[in-house]
């Protein structure tokens, strides 16, 4: 039986001493068919090990509601057949730039600011699911024969608290499931996050992207005996919508990996492979040194600037890496497999079909409520998705400024039937006072939940009311219209589809809606990936043949969504586009994809 140890001087393998040269890929965030090929890239690179976190909500989006929890398993049996070793990081939460850090909104709606706590009632369902998710983990271990090495307890929790009884129930908690693997924790390298974050008797880690020398210091301070490891080293970054997108210099970032081996260290790279933030999961950020300021939602690549980019190719990044990683490979790396191959050119796929989004909503969508003020996301049992409010301003009343007070995070708003402006977090009222009476819409979108700081578990939605001049509007009837109802099947067929040119005769409501089209592709199944641009679109979502790339937005910086190759077809393909706020001409492009972000103008990570 193989016995994976950590020891005072580092990790051994049934006694003698081990480098962990890892690199993170999220199975979430990679269609399932490529996972053999990017974890073959990621041996390619040098490394020996994967690292995965394990997002709850798309497992459990409703309480209950327990989807295709195998997946982790069958991903680490495909790291088993790639001849590597697994890091699991089950939570329960991740971070990882995800939607709620991973959260069920059903969770962090009941509990608030007690989740990540020692709150009974929190940890009775986070028990629950570790009881649900870890057999599969522990079935893998080292021990049994599979690659799990390491398993983490919580994630970055000196970021966020101080509950050392929490953090002790939790990695208690993975000792009850089975789990036999050393367990460990991953902060930052500063004093505050390592005595928030560590838990006695559990290897501490570091996460950072430069000064491993002056990291490891601090963490050494906390942890004088044991393996060295940065448990992320930040190669890239991830990018926000409307924002430059964030790069990091290749030749830079190889010597920081070069740096972190030579102190001995064993190594997790953040991200090796970033993948795709698929079904509109990406999470947001609050900016300011507190990150509890301004609201920075996340776009749906997750390249992350890493070594193997979002279509599978391997980058300059990649082959620096690649000559740092070989120095520490026992015997000759394996060859790199072949580049995954794109279309030859582009595809016009003309939309024929349309839908208004009232009977997108009248066939899709949930049941309206109705209540005094307007319920969030989360009573509503909407992820993600969006929620038409309907309210009356009564009348007879002079024109006075509207507004709702706690959206998060975008309103198109109607008065009357007619487009009358968008909403934002940072925004004031309509451009026009509204006169009553009157009936007013607001269309709300979700654009992510915060998965870091303080303010991790907000509400979506109007949090607050719909304010006409100071006084708020009562009877609110609500609708929510969640994106997973896209994905049941045949359900788009009840949609009553109409031509497209239906739309540019409906007015303000021709502006938004589900579009339809179909075209046609052969040689489909030796395609690797395509890329497909919306341009002129505004804001919204894209499925291909049922599979949801996620969300498209004219904001920037991402212009081109990736589709995975094995959700390609040979012969006829379907596209679908939610567009919310203004549609483009009725046409859509499919391509090779993007052309790799080297060269592309941006900020330099340092």
């Amino acid at each position: 039986m193989t016995d994976f140890t950590v020891g005072d001087d580092g990790f051994r393998l049934d006694g003698k001493p081990v480098r962990l040269l890892s690199g993170a890929l999220h199975y979430f965030r990679v269609h399932e068919e490529q996972w053999e090929h990017r974890l073959g890239v990621l041996a390619a690179m040098g490394l020996n090990c994967v690292e995965t976190y394990v997002p709850w909500n798309l497992h459990e989006p409703r309480e209950g509601e327990v989807r295709d929890v195998g997946a982790l398993g069958r991903f680490l049996d495909a790291v088993e057949r790639a001849g590597l070793w697994a890091i699991v990081r089950p939570g329960p939460y991740i971070c990882a730039e995800w939607e709620n850090g991973g959260l069920p909104v059903w969770v962090t709606g009941r509990f608030g600011r007690r989740v990540r706590t020692r709150d009974a009632e929190y940890r009775a369902v986070v028990e629950r699911w570790f009881r649900e998710l870890l057999p599969q983990v522990v079935e893998r271990e080292i021990g049994r024969g599979g690659p799990v090495v390491l398993v983490q307890a919580e994630n970055e929790y000196g970021s966020f608290g101080s509950d050392a009884v929490y953090l002790e129930w939790l990695a208690g908690l993975l000792r009850e499931c089975g789990v036999s693997v050393p367990l460990f924790t991953s902060d930052g390298p500063e004093d505050h996050m390592l005595t928030g974050g560590s838990v006695p008797g559990l290897l501490a880690t570091a996460n950072f992207g430069s000064g491993a020398r002056e990291g490891f210091e601090v963490l050494r301070r906390h942890q004088p005996k044991g393996p060295l490891m940065c448990m992320e080293f930040w190669c890239g970054w991830f990018d926000h919508w409307g924002a430059e997108p964030v790069l990091r210099d290749a030749e830079q970032a190889a010597g920081a990996l070069r740096e972190i081996l030579e102190c001995g260290a064993s190594v997790n790279i953040y991200m090796a492979h970033g993948g795709t933030n698929f079904g509109g999961w990406a999470g947001a950020n609050r900016g300011g040194p507190l990150q509890d300021g301004e609201f920075q939602p996340t776009v749906t690549s997750y390249d992350y600037d890493a070594p193997v980019d979002e279509y599978g190719r391997a980058t300059e990044k990649f082959h620096l890496f690649r000559k740092v990683l070989e120095g520490y490979a026992e015997g000759p790396l394996p060859a790199l497999p072949p580049e995954p191959v794109g279309p030859a050119g582009p595809v016009r796929v003309e939309l024929d079909g349309w839908a208004g989004l009232g009977d997108v909503l009248e066939a899709l969508g949930d049941p309206e409520t109705e209540s005094g003020v307007p319920p969030t996301f989360e009573e509503l049992g909407v992820d993600r998705g969006l929620v038409r409010y309907r309210v009356a301003v009564p009348g007879p009343r002079q024109a006075y400024p509207l507004g709702a007070s706690g959206l998060r995070d975008r309103a198109v708003v109607y008065v009357d039937g007619a487009r009358a402006g968008v909403l934002t977090e940072e925004s004031g009222p309509l451009p026009e006072p509204v006169a009553g009476p009157a009936e007013v819409e607001l269309w709300v979108e979700s654009l992510g939940r915060v998965n870091y700081g303080p303010r991790l578990g907000e509400p979506k939605g109007i949090t607050g009311g719909v304010l006409h001049e100071r006084q708020y509007l009562h009877g609110v009837r609500a609708r929510g219209l969640r994106l997973d109802a896209f994905e049941a099947a045949g359900a788009v067929a009840a949609v009553p589809f109409a031509r497209v040119d239906a739309a540019a005769g409906a007015g303000d409501a021709g502006r938004t809606g589900l579009f339809r089209g179909t075209f046609t592709i052969e040689g489909a199944a030796g395609l690797g990936h395509a890329g497909l641009e919306l341009p002129g679109w505004a804001r919204g979502f894209v499925w291909v043949n049922g599979f949801c790339l996620g969300r498209y937005w004219s904001a920037g910086p991402q212009r081109i969504l990736y589709v995975p190759g094995p959700v390609l077809r040979e012969g006829a393909n379907e596209v679908w586009v939610l567009e919310l706020e203004d549609a483009g001409e009725p046409w859509v492009e499919l391509g090779p994809g993007a052309p790799g972000r080297a060269g592309t103008p941006g900020v330099v990570q340092p």
